[in-house]
Order: structure tokens, then C-alpha cells, then sequence
């Protein structure tokens, strides 16, 4: 039996919103990192359209809130999984990666307040040589 996205009434809807996705995101919707459009299909990192709600499970197999980008890899890996979206609890900051972009980090010190920028003097040294 094939899927209704490859032969049958949603082909024609499912090309249409594949063109949308493609001329509308950038960004992998599994893993988060940038697609190259340059790269072609045998590519591990080439462009694909992804089902959130696999139609094996399913999922819409056209509707365009049931499709993101994603790269083959991620795509492959997915399989027919339902990827859980959200979260329980808070997010926990694992690393500095997760620090909002706000303020100035560099100028940040430990107690939470900006550094005060010091004015430094520059000093110039010159040596000359002494005639004995």
C-alpha cells in the first residue's frame, strides 16, 4: 500500500507546501542547525520535508502544520518516533550556550553587576642609549 503523500489526492497539496517549506525555514526542525540548499539528495545533510505526526501514526499527510524541514540524517534517525515538544518542568542552563544575549558577558563579574571600566594610562617606555 503506498502513502497518500507519494500517489493520490495529497500529492498535489503535499509538493505545494514542500516548495513553501523550503522557500520559508532555514533552520532544522529536529536538531536545530542550519540546511544547506546546496546539497543534494544522497547528501546525509541535504534538505527534506519531515512529518511531525509520522502518517503511519497518523499524522495529516499534506497539511502544512503537520510538515517541517529537517535534514536527511535527522530525518532517518527520527523514523516514524513522535518527538515529544515542550517541556515538564523549567529548562535547566547546562552550559554557557543557554545564556541570553541581553548583556555584555565579557564586562559580566560575580556579583552580578557590570564592571566598572577603569581608565588605564598608557605608559611609554623609550630607552635611549647613554654616551659614557
Amino acid at each position: 500500500m503506498t502513502r497518500p503523500d507519494r500517489k493520490g489526492k495529497h500529492r498535489a497539496n503535499y509538493e505545494r507546501n514542500r516548495k513553501r517549506i523550503f522557500a520559508t525555514q532555514s533552520t532544522c526542525g529536529i536538531c536545530g542547525k542550519a540546511v544547506d540548499f546546496s546539497l543534494k539528495n544522497p547528501h546525509p545533510m541535504s534538505a527534506q520535508v519531515d512529518h511531525l505526526i509520522p502518517v503511519s501514526k497518523g499524522g495529516h499527510p499534506s497539511d502544512i502544520s503537520n510538515l517541517q524541514l529537517v535534514h536527511r540524517t535527522c530525518n532517518r534517525q527520527k523514523s516514524d518516533k513522535l518527538v515529544k515538544t515542550g517541556y515538564d518542568t523549567e529548562p535547566q542552563v547546562i552550559g554557557n550556550r543557554n545564556l541570553p544575549h541581553s548583556m555584555d558577558w565579557v564586562t559580566y563579574n560575580s556579583t552580578g553587576q557590570p564592571r566598572e571600566e577603569k581608565k588605564q594610562k598608557t605608559i611609554i617606555k623609550i630607552k635611549r642609549k647613554v654616551k659614557k
